[in-house]
């Protein structure tokens, strides 16, 4: 089964409230939507009044640069993902020889802020590679204090969201490691532990900056250390690392 979700249909909008699925339905009137993966662009103004085809997952993932984690001896595979919803549009350009090019003029509509796809946004899931069976699949952040405060969601039990981010993960012989990423989803410079076999969070350690690279492990003088890249936009780049009890 896919590791995220590939496809739009209005099964996939957030109902949070009746209010918040009717303004969802409400959005995505002018749009076509991709009912399943591969589904070509439309164009971005169309004779019958659409904007484009709202496409899940996004032209960038899913899935990118990212890597997964496997565990040769349990045949887990853990795989960040993103889930995050893109306008794909052709216009003409004025500068262009070719008819219709990528349009970039609409983007994906939003609740007053809000996403109008259900979370999580981003996410980790362990997939046993031997029968092809998901174990489980968790957010791979807390929810943002945007959504969490929002005011169209006061009184609402609004599950652990996660953030559309490239989230780095490790795999040791006892823990899954993962960070948040970085960008403008809300990423914060967290650190965590997982339970391989369950995806519970074991600790989480504070980054001094966004982990912006792939973390790793090393041995050196008998002592493991585990290290990733940290950064993101203002901030140095800066390779830190931590030594394991």
């Amino acid at each position: 089964a896919p590791f995220d979700r590939q496809g739009f249909t209005e099964d996939d909008l957030i109902d949070y409230t009746p209010e918040l699925r009717a303004m969802a339905l409400e959005a995505v009137q002018d749009f076509r939507l991709s009912e399943m993966i591969f589904t070509p662009p439309s164009l971005q103004d169309h004779p019958d009044g659409t904007r484009g085809l709202l496409s899940l997952p996004s032209s960038t993932g899913g899935a990118n640069w990212e890597h997964s984690a496997f565990d040769p001896e349990t045949g887990i595979v853990y795989v960040p993902s993103r889930t995050q919803l893109q306008v794909l549009a052709l216009a003409k350009n004025p500068d262009s020889d070719i008819d219709l090019s990528q349009g970039f003029g609409v983007r994906a509509p939003r609740i007053q802020g809000l996403e109008i796809v259900k979370p999580p946004y981003g996410r980790v899931t362990a997939i046993d590679m031997n029968s092809g069976e998901h174990l489980w699949m968790i957010a791979n952040a807390d929810t943002p204090e945007r959504i969490a405060n929002h005011p169209l969601l006061e009184g609402v039990d609004v599950p652990r969201t996660g953030i559309p981010t490239r989230s780095g993960v490790l795999a040791t012989k006892t823990l899954l490691f993962v960070g948040e990423g970085t960008g403008g989803a809300g990423a914060s410079p967290i650190f965590r532990a997982i339970n391989k076999e369950t995806g519970e969070i074991i600790f989480e350690l504070d980054l001094p900056d966004n982990q912006t690279g792939l973390p790793f492990t090393y041995e050196h003088d008998g002592k493991q250390y585990l290290a990733m890249f940290v950064g993101g936009s203002g901030s140095p780049a800066r390779l830190v690392a931590y030594a394991l009890p």
